[in-house]
C-alpha cells in the first residue's frame, strides 16, 4: 500500500484519466489503478483490495498495477466516491447508503433490519432490481459496481451508558455515517443522529463529542474503539453490503482481457473477505469482552419495531414502491 499526499494522488488520477481517450500506445503506459479506502490497513476489506491487486498483477503479467491507499489517505468516503465519479480516482469501496447519495434508490439494500444474514444479502446480487441499480449508476454517475461483499452485522457501542432498549437511546448522541437512512434509524430510537466521517470517529469518541457509534464487530476491532467505548450492545440492526466501484470511462479504456482479469480477481477477493469477516465475527464478541468491553444483549425486537414502524414507509418514494418488500422476500 502507498502513502503519498492526497493532492498528488488525485492530481495523478486526473492525468491518468485524461489518457483514456488517447492513442493505444499511450494508454498502454497508463494502467495504474488507484484504489482509495477509508478503513485502516488491518481491516479485511483493505486486505481484500491488496489481494486483488496482487492477483491482477499476476493475471495481467504486470500490465495493470493496483495501488491501495487505506485509512482515508485520499479523503473521506464521500470524497472518494465523488472522485471516482469524476475520474480523479479510479476505484474505491463503500456501502450502499453512502453510494446512495449518488443514486438514491440504491440505499435500500443497506436498510435497517432488511437482511437476515450474509446468505440472504447475497441473494440480492441476482435480483433484477440490483442490475438496474448498476445500470443507472453507470449511466448517470459514470461509476460501475464490480462486486458486492459482506461487511458484517452492525452493533452499537456506548461510552458510559448501558443501553438495553430504545428508551435508553433518548437524547443519546449517536455517531452515524452521513447517510439519511442511518439518521432516520437513529431518530426512530430517539437518539440524536450525529454524522461524523469515519476517519474522525475515534477522536470524537475519545473526546466525548458523541456518546457512541455503530459498526460491525471487525470494524470495532480494527478501529480500536474498545479503547474509548465501554459497552458493546448487540443490536444487529444493519447488514451492510460494501461494493468496489470503478470509474466507467477508465473501465471502458481497458482491454477486455484486462477487464476480465480484474473481475475475476475481485470475485476471488470478495469470496476471501466474506469468509474472513464471518470468521472474525464468530470470535469478536469474546475478543472484545477480553479487551474490556461489557457485552449487552438488548431487547432486539423493540429496536427492530421502532425502526420498521417508520423507516421503510418514510423512504418508499426514494426506494420505489414495493422495492424494500421485494428484497425482504428474497
Amino acid at each position: 500500500m502507498k502513502t503519498v499526499s492526497r493532492r498528488a494522488i488525485l492530481a495523478g488520477g486526473v492525468a491518468i484519466g485524461s489518457l483514456v481517450g488517447a492513442p493505444t500506445i499511450l494508454r498502454a503506459q497508463a494502467k495504474t489503478i488507484r484504489w482509495g479506502e477509508a478503513l485502516p490497513a488491518n481491516h479485511p476489506q483493505v486486505q481484500m483490495a491488496e489481494k486483488i491487486a496482487a492477483d491482477v498483477k499476476q493475471k495481467t503479467g504486470g500490465k495493470i498495477e493496483i495501488q491501495v491507499f487505506p485509512n482515508s489517505q485520499l479523503g473521506t468516503g464521500p470524497d472518494m466516491i465523488e472522485a471516482v465519479s469524476s475520474g480523479a480516482l479510479q476505484m474505491t469501496t463503500d456501502g450502499a447508503g453512502a453510494i446512495g447519495s449518488f443514486l438514491p434508490a440504491l440505499s435500500v439494500i443497506e436498510a435497517p433490519y432488511l437482511w437476515r444474514d450474509a446468505a440472504h444479502m447475497a441473494k440480492m446480487t441476482k435480483a433484477p432490481q440490483f442490475a438496474g441499480f448498476n445500470d443507472a449508476l453507470i449511466q448517470r454517475r459514470k461509476m460501475r459496481i464490480l462486486g458486492v461483499s459482506y461487511y458484517g452485522k452492525r452493533h452499537l457501542t456506548t461510552g458510559n451508558k448501558a443501553v438495553k432498549t430504545p428508551a435508553d437511546m433518548v437524547g443519546f448522541k449517536l455517531r452515524v455515517p452521513p447517510v439519511d437512512t442511518f439518521r432516520a434509524m437513529a431518530e426512530a430510537w430517539g437518539a440524536k443522529a450525529t454524522p461524523i466521517a469515519y476517519a474522525e470517529l475515534y477522536l470524537a469518541l475519545s473526546q466525548g463529542a458523541v456518546d457512541g457509534q455503530e459498526n460491525p464487530l471487525p470494524t470495532i476491532q480494527s478501529g480500536k474503539f474498545f479503547e474509548v467505548q465501554k459497552f458493546l450492545v448487540l443490536t444487529e440492526h444493519i447488514i451492510t453490503p460494501r461494493m468496489p466501484l470503478i470509474n466507467e470511462p477508465f473501465w471502458q479504456g481497458l482491454q477486455k482481457s484486462e477487464r476480465d482479469a480484474v473481475e475475476a480477481a475481485i470475485a476471488s477477493g470478495v469470496q476471501w473477505q466474506d469468509a474472513e469477516l464471518l470468521r472474525q465475527e464468530a470470535g469478536a464478541v469474546a475478543a472484545l469482552r477480553q479487551q474490556g468491553m461489557t457485552v449487552i444483549e438488548p431487547d432486539v425486537p423493540a429496536f427492530r419495531k421502532a425502526v420498521l414502524d417508520t423507516v421503510p414507509k418514510k423512504f418508499e418514494d426514494k426506494w420505489g414502491k414495493g422495492t424494500w418488500e421485494a428484497f425482504l422476500k428474497l
